[in-house]
């Protein structure tokens, strides 16, 4: 699993994808503070020099990483924006915090999630497969999973991420046939 950015680097990153493309103004010889100034709630982190230090280092890995862009307007602004590369840094930082809440109580429906990825996406179906096993789905068969708590959008995320909408369904079902494994395994008894 290749390396995601860590504290400052990361907030960086993730605040660059929410923000979209930003534009700044040269205004201090230190053009990295003061670009990543935008970035970081609280003036005070940013008059403090070791904060200012801090924040030009992230935005140096960032550039030097190649996962932003930055680039100089006729105006002597610049943009800050994110690379493609940079982009599939930041879906890869979401995959990872990425989970199903189980709710405090059930609404009756389970949620089956069917597949049949091919072997030239093998990747995708093995990161689908591990997700779902770490969000305690229970396996009925080896590509049919079972959850009783909502996780049609966690689903969709990684479907979209690793572009195999047409290999992946989910299929919400008020009754499965002896459900008596099922209901134990998830406590639902």
């Amino acid at each position: 699993m290749p390396k995601i950015p860590s504290g400052i680097t990361r907030t960086v990153l993730l605040s660059l994808a929410a923000a979209g493309v930003l534009t700044v103004a040269f205004m201090v010889p230190n053009f990295s503070a003061s670009v990543l100034r935008h970035f970081v709630k609280g003036e005070n982190f940013y008059r403090k020099k070791e904060g200012r230090k801090k924040l030009a280092s992230a935005f140096y890995r960032l550039k030097k990483s190649r996962l932003i862009i930055l680039k100089e307007q006729d105006d002597g602004k610049f943009t800050v924006e994110l690379s493609e590369k940079g982009k599939r840094k930041v879906r890869e930082i979401q995959l990872q915090t990425l989970f199903v809440a189980k709710p405090s109580r059930w609404d009756g429906i389970w949620r089956v999630v069917i597949f049949d990825i091919p072997d030239k996406k093998k990747i995708a179906r093995e990161a689908l497969r591990e997700r779902m096993k770490r969000w305690n789905f229970y396996q009925l068969q080896k590509s049919v999973w079972v959850c009783p708590w909502p996780c049609e959008k966690e689903i969709e995320f990684i479907v979209e991420l690793f572009q195999i909408y047409p290999f992946v369904n989910v299929i919400k079902a008020k009754v499965i046939k002896d459900d008596v494994k099922l209901r134990a395994y998830f406590n639902l008894l």
